[in-house]
C-alpha cells in the first residue's frame, strides 16, 4: 500500500481495499478525482488508465502535488530545513513564499504537524490550525518518492467539479468524494464544511453523476450516511452502507464507528448485487 504524503480531514484510506475489490475485472480508459485531498484511492488503485485527471478546489494543495510532481528533490530540501517546534510552526505559518517548491514544503510541513491533519483558514484566507506537539514527525521521503513517481501520469487542476462534464468519455471512472454537508454521529463535519460544500453543491453533484451515467462512464461517490444524502442520490444504482472509524476531533466529536455510503453504478464481477 502506498502511503499519501498527507493526512486530511476525511481520507479515505479506509475505503482503498472496498474500491479495489468493486472495480476487480473492469477495463477503464481515464480516471478522474474532482476532490482528490490526500489522494489515498488515486495512489492504490488497482486499476490501468490511460490519463488521470486529478483536481481539488484547494489551490494550494493542488500546487503542492504539482511541485511533489515535478520538483520532488526541492522541496524534500526544504522539508528538511524545518524543524518541529513550536516557535517555528507559528513563524512558517504566517509566511509567504515566492518559491513553489518551498511553498509546497510550508503546506506539507503544517499538514504533518498541526492539530489533527485539518486544513482550515480564516476569512483573510491564511491558514490558522495551531500546532498539534506532535512528538512522532519525520519527513517519510519514501512515501515522497514513490507519490512523486504516481503523479507522472496525472493532469493537476484546481477547478469545480462541474468543469470535467463535457471531457469525460465513455469507459471513464469518477471516484466522488465530496466535503461532507451533513453530519453523521455528531462527528463534526457539518461545521467543518458547510462553507465549503453546501446541499445545492449535493444537488449539483447529483447532476452531475446523472451526466456521468449518460456518457456511460462509471462513477463511484462515498457521501455520509444520511437520509438526505439518500434522497438525492438514489438513482436506483448501487448502495453501500460502510462502517469505519472515525478520526475527526473537534467540538462534540465522538469518536467511533461511523456509517458511510458508497454509491456505484459499477455491478461488483464477484457477487449477485441487484
Amino acid at each position: 500500500m502506498i502511503t499519501p504524503f498527507l493526512r486530511w480531514a476525511g481520507g479515505k484510506r479506509w475505503l482503498i481495499n472496498e474500491v479495489n475489490d468493486l472495480i476487480r475485472g473492469y477495463e477503464f480508459n481515464n480516471y478522474y478525482e474532482p476532490f482528490l485531498g490526500s489522494a489515498a484511492i488515486f495512489f492504490n488503485i488497482k486499476a490501468s488508465f490511460t490519463k488521470c485527471y486529478l483536481n481539488d478546489i484547494n489551490n494550494e494543495l493542488i500546487l503542492t502535488y504539482k511541485q511533489v510532481k515535478e520538483n520532488k528533490n526541492s522541496v524534500i530540501k526544504y522539508l528538511k530545513q524545518f524543524p518541529n517546534k513550536k516557535d517555528f510552526y507559528y513563524d512558517i505559518r504566517k509566511k509567504r513564499f515566492r518559491s513553489l517548491s518551498k511553498q509546497a514544503a510550508q503546506f506539507i510541513y503544517l499538514n504533518h504537524t498541526s492539530y489533527n491533519g485539518i486544513y482550515r483558514v480564516n476569512s483573510k484566507g491564511e491558514y490558522n490550525v495551531p500546532f498539534g506537539y506532535k512528538k512522532n514527525y519525520t519527513i517519510d521521503e519514501q512515501s515522497l518518492n514513490t507519490c512523486s513517481e504516481k503523479l507522472q501520469n496525472s493532469v493537476l487542476s484546481s477547478v469545480n467539479f462541474t468543469c470535467f462534464v463535457d471531457q469525460i468519455q465513455e469507459g471513464d471512472l469518477i471516484f466522488l468524494d465530496p466535503p461532507y454537508t451533513v453530519s453523521h454521529n455528531n462527528n463534526g463535519f457539518i461545521e467543518y464544511n458547510k462553507n465549503l460544500f453546501s446541499l445545492e453543491d449535493q444537488i449539483r453533484l447529483s447532476e452531475f453523476i446523472d451526466k456521468i451515467k449518460e456518457k456511460r462512464a462509471y462513477y463511484i461517490l462515498t457521501n455520509a450516511a444520511h437520509k438526505k444524502i439518500d434522497e438525492i442520490f438514489d438513482k436506483g444504482d448501487y448502495k453501500y452502507i460502510l462502517n469505519r472509524s472515525s478520526t475527526i476531533g473537534g467540538r462534540n466529536a465522538k469518536r467511533g464507528q461511523i456509517e458511510e455510503y458508497l454509491f456505484t453504478n459499477i455491478k461488483r464481477r464477484n457477487s449477485s448485487d441487484n
